[in-house]
């Protein structure tokens, strides 16, 4: 039952594509519809349920057909020594000229990498410049303050010590008229 519901509907579709074929080849009524186009000929077959039917028969190429698509190719012309020559030359400067690109190209191209590299070794000197410039600039900064704070500490103690003697001064002159 599967094969039958199958081989039915690759038929309707045989079918369907036979009718458009000769419905766009052949625009006339479809009663009486028998033709030959180009190499086949179309007849009709008992209309059905489904729509029509036909049947198309191929012919075989015909000899005079044969005739009629030989291309003859042009006639070859002499080709001579001077002409063999002057084309060997003319591939020959192609070549030479398209290796000269080639090499002006790579020349390009390493002369682009090393101005990259140029740049970049540049632009890395410039920053460890900047760089050592900084840490240069941040410990002088570092330093003077350092000094600073040493010398506001000295003074400080020497304040401190100042303070100290005269303290001890007033204790020594108080001990004096005490006694």
């Amino acid at each position: 039952m599967a094969k039958t519901a199958i081989a039915y509907k690759e038929k309707m579709k045989e079918i369907s594509v036979l009718s458009l074929l000769c419905s766009c080849l052949y625009p006339e009524t479809r009663k009486n519809l028998m033709g030959e186009f180009q190499g086949m000929e179309v007849k009709p077959i008992n209309k059905r349920a489904s729509g029509q039917a036909f049947e198309v028969i191929l012919k075989p190429p015909s000899p005079m057909s044969d005739a009629a698509h030989c291309v003859t190719s042009p006639p070859k012309r002499e080709v001579s020594l001077e002409d063999i020559l002057k084309k060997l030359e003319a591939a020959e400067d192609r070549r030479r000229s398209q290796e000269a690109q080639v090499l002006r190209a790579l020349a390009e191209k390493r002369e682009h990498e090393r101005d990259v590299l140029l740049k970049a070794m540049e632009e890395n000197s410039n920053f460890s410049k900047m760089a050592e410039e900084k840490l240069t600039m941040k410990m002088e900064q570092i330093k003077e303050n350092r000094q600073a704070y040493l010398a506001s500490i000295m003074e400080r103690l020497q304040e401190k010590e100042r303070h100290a003697q005269v303290v001890r001064r007033n204790k020594e002159l108080r001990e004096e008229l005490t006694a």
